[in-house]
Order: structure tokens, then C-alpha cells, then sequence
């Protein structure tokens, strides 16, 4: 077994990728109109596991292919072997269940469909027609376990209804989003064509007056700090989507990935903001240069 160091488990984890996850839980229990407590301490959690999990499981999924295209990285380089980054991927994995679970059922079995999908993605989908739509239905999971714990229990073992139904909006736009981003990564080593950055684009632009859009009975002020998030998240977005657009070569496809990545935070919390929760948007706003200096670090991607 190789002698790895924290710097080669946070390359193989994405470490700076990780704090688009938090807003996941935090936008979805905005939407089920509930404040944020114990369940939700306990999901973000688990969906940080998780996330990891996929990220350890996508390197060991693809080791062979790194070992041509991106030798750099820590398995191929020998850093951190293979068997490691499965046991990891397990653990998370495991961890990540337990914590749903003591979230309470609706939680759990959230989390476990959460799970499927990222072990199928990861082992299956990932070069397939379906792999952003898996990708997409992962993210839109994520945020519904956030509106699930926070809805908690309702009749029988399912979560309030109503409250749930709130969080399909959110879902579905965060879920678009990655989507796009998941279309344009497939160019990141060999460069793509114009047309994936170019759609991520317009998604972007859609996505963007979607979430900033005024909405009834809205006080002034949270309208503008909502459509200055959406603004932030749309800016985030499509400048490095643009550049891709007009120049899909790999390293101007990486920038607009780890910009789609960037702009996940901004995103998450105008989707905060719009169920009205601006301390979730707040906290969520402050979590961005964290993530921006890290990624000079620690690569997203």
C-alpha cells in the first residue's frame, strides 16, 4: 500500500468541489418552508459522505482511462491505490446511510436512491447518452433530501407532501444546470464542440431569469439580494461557457467546467433566497471565495 498524504486524498475528494454540496440540503429545506435543524445537520452530512463517495468511486472507475489521459492523478500516479479508493468510497458511502437514516425513514430511503445513482453513474452511465441525465437526477435527489428532512415525518412513513412538492422547482432548475455542465465536462481532455458550452450557455441565461424572477407579495429588498444572487450565478457561469463556445479546446472546456462548478454556489443560494430563507443565502454566499481560493489549490476537476 502506498504512503498517502492529506494533499493526495483531497485531490482524489475534490476537496474544493465540496462546498457546492451544503447548498443542496440547505436550498431544499428553504423549500419545504421549515427552518433548518438536527435533521438537516444530519443530511448535509450525509450528502457531503456521499458526494465524496462518488468522487473516490469515479477515480477508481476510471483508473485505467486516467492512466493514458490525466496520469497526474493520484491513482494512476500511484498516490493512493486502488483498493484504498474503493474501501473509501464504501465507507462514505456507508456513512453517508447511517446519517440519513438517523434522519429519520423518508430520509434514508432519499438518501439510498441518492446512492444508487451515484454508484450507477459512476460505474455504468458515466459514458453513456444517460450520463448527464444520472448526473442531473443526483443533484436534483440531493436537494430533495434537504426538503425531506426538514419536512420531516408526515402521515405513515413519507415526509409532508406539500412541503415536498415546494423543493420540485429547485430540484429541477439545479438539476438543469448540471445537466449542461455534465454535457460540456465530456471535452475536458480532448476538447468538445462548440455546441455543448453554447447550450450550457443559454440553460444558463434561462436558468438565471427563472430564479431572479420577482414573485408576489415579495418584499422589495428580497427581491433585489435574489435577483443579485441569480445575477452573480449567471456571471459565474456563462463567461468561461463563452469562452468554451468560441474556443472548445480542452483547457478553455476545464475553465468552464470548474466555472459551471463555481457557479453551483451562487445558484443555491438565489434558490435559498426565492423560499425565503436569507440566512441559508447568506451563509451560502460566504461559503463562495472559500471555494474560489481553495480551487487554486485543489483542482474541482
Amino acid at each position: 500500500m502506498p504512503v498517502s498524504t492529506p494533499r493526495d486524498w483531497a485531490e482524489l475528494l475534490r476537496v474544493s468541489a465540496l462546498f457546492t454540496v451544503p447548498g443542496d440540503v440547505l436550498a431544499g429545506a428553504a423549500a419545504s418552508g421549515v427552518r433548518p435543524g438536527a435533521r438537516t445537520a444530519l443530511v448535509t452530512g450525509a450528502s457531503l459522505c456521499l458526494y465524496e463517495a462518488g468522487m473516490a468511486l469515479n477515480d477508481w472507475a476510471d483508473r485505467a482511462e486516467d492512466a493514458v489521459e490525466r496520469p497526474h492523478r493520484p491513482l494512476p500516479s500511484g498516490r493512493i491505490s486502488p483498493a484504498q479508493a474503493l474501501a473509501a468510497a464504501t465507507a462514505l458511502t456507508a456513512a453517508g446511510l447511517g446519517l440519513a437514516l438517523a434522519a429519520g425513514r423518508p430520509a434514508a430511503l432519499t438518501a439510498a436512491a441518492l446512492a444508487g445513482t451515484v454508484w450507477a453513474y459512476d460505474l455504468r452511465l458515466k459514458h453513456t447518452p444517460a450520463g448527464p441525465a444520472a448526473m442531473a437526477a443526483a443533484r436534483g435527489l440531493d436537494l430533495l433530501l434537504g426538503a425531506v428532512a426538514g419536512a420531516g415525518p408526515g402521515t405513515g412513513a413519507g415526509p409532508r407532501p406539500r412541503a415536498v412538492r415546494g423543493a420540485l422547482l429547485p430540484a429541477a432548475v439545479l438539476g438543469a444546470h448540471t445537466y449542461a455542465l455534465t454535457a460540456v465536462s465530456r471535452g475536458e481532455v480532448q476538447g468538445g464542440r462548440a455546441g455543448a458550452p453554447l447550450a450550457a450557455l443559454g440553460a444558463t441565461a434561462v436558468l438565471g431569469a427563472l430564479t431572479g424572477a420577482g414573485r408576489r407579495a415579495e418584499h422589495r429588498p428580497r427581491a433585489r439580494v435574489r435577483a443579485a444572487l441569480a445575477g452573480v450565478y449567471v456571471a459565474t457561469a456563462a463567461v468561461p461557457y463563452l469562452h468554451a463556445a468560441l474556443n472548445p479546446s480542452p483547457p478553455l472546456t476545464q475553465r468552464a467546467v470548474g466555472g459551471g462548478i463555481r457557479a453551483m454556489i451562487p445558484l443555491q443560494a438565489a434558490l435559498a433566497a426565492r423560499s425565503g430563507a436569507p440566512a441559508s443565502a447568506a451563509l451560502l454566499t460566504g461559503l463562495a471565495p472559500v471555494a474560489r481560493r481553495l480551487a487554486r489549490k485543489v483542482s474541482p476537476t
